[in-house]
């Protein structure tokens, strides 16, 4: 009796550790998302970085000019000119997607579980997954030049001054006669409750709800191509190294780049702020007043950089 019941007490603790291990296995192999900057430019570059600090070349498969990316749904999603559209999962391996265009799309964004990509001639895709895009009427021929979602609404801007609004990406309000200017807005966020509107000649734009637009002293007359939102602070870049912050978006300060070259584009996340621009130039911050530069390992114009989780 006393041997039967051992061999039954062994038998159990075999099988207990054999679950154990397959569980320990089965936790092992899986994956995690890891954190990644994406930064993005001419003749087809991408380079990744975990900290914003060491970047690495990566191939894209692609010769055109690379102008936006965005995150979401597990998925990096690139766009660029002659309607390229790239995606990945890990920033490492690239697959060109059909865009369904042939104009430059300039800039892309994820929202309301919603890819968005704009361009030239008033192109505007959407996707659900960065894989199968769909074109909707924007009612306009202008270049669009920024995107962005918040507060229920996507919001898009271009050309002398244009500004469209739309709740469900089919139907689209314009709102160019409410920006109050002529000049090209290059970039739109979205960020405490407010939209910001970046473009030529220092012009900055706030909103509540997209329709209503107010004008902002920069105390820059050049063109500011790029803007982000946070650690509660917005931020924009532009020409000879311009770099401007705000609490508020509504009262803005002149800070130092430590370089002369354009900067095109700036994104927030893992604690940094990340820079990029002309010639490869790339900086970093963690409080957005103090900025370090960093080598890109490329010489190449950098428009865009953005942040996967």
């Amino acid at each position: 009796m006393n041997k039967i019941l051992y061999i039954i007490l062994i038998s159990l603790f075999s099988l207990t550790v054999i679950s154990c291990s397959e569980d320990k296995e089965e936790s092992s192999s899986t994956t995690t998302s890891s954190p990644l900057f994406v930064a993005v430019g001419e003749n087809g570059t991408i380079l990744t970085s975990s900290d914003g600090t060491t970047w690495t070349s990566r191939t894209s498969g692609t010769t055109e000019y690379l102008r936006g990316g965005a995150y979401g749904n597990s998925t990096l999603v690139v766009v660029g000119f002659s309607g390229t559209i790239l995606t990945s999962s890990d920033g490492v391996t690239w697959t060109s997607r059909t865009s369904g265009t042939s104009d430059n799309l300039s800039n892309v964004t994820y929202g309301n579980s919603t890819f968005m990509a704009i361009g030239n001639s008033g192109t505007i895709l959407t996707s659900s997954d960065g894989i199968s895009w769909t074109s909707k009427t924007s009612g306009t021929t202008k270049g669009l030049w920024g995107v962005t979602y918040g507060n229920s609404t996507w919001v898009t801007n271009g050309d002398n001054g244009s500004i469209y609004t739309s709740s469900d990406t089919n139907s689209w309000d314009n709102r160019t006669s409410a920006s109050g200017t002529t000049v090209e807005l290059n970039e739109v966020i979205y960020g405490n409750s407010t939209f910001v509107a970046f473009g030529y000649s220092g012009t900055i734009l706030t909103s509540s709800d997209g329709t209503t637009w107010t004008s902002r002293t920069s105390g820059t007359s050049y063109v500011l191509p790029g803007g982000t939102y946070g650690n509660s602070i917005f931020v924009s870049v532009g020409d000879i190294g311009t770099i401007l912050t705000s609490l508020d978006a509504t009262t803005w300060t002149s800070r130092t780049s430590g370089t002369s070259n354009k900067l095109r584009g700036v994104t927030y996340g893992n604690s940094t702020f990340v820079a990029v621009g002309k010639s490869g130039t790339i900086s970093t911050s963690s409080d957005a007043i103090t900025w370090t530069s960093r080598t890109s390992g490329t010489s190449e114009r950098l428009r865009r950089v953005t942040y996967k989780e």
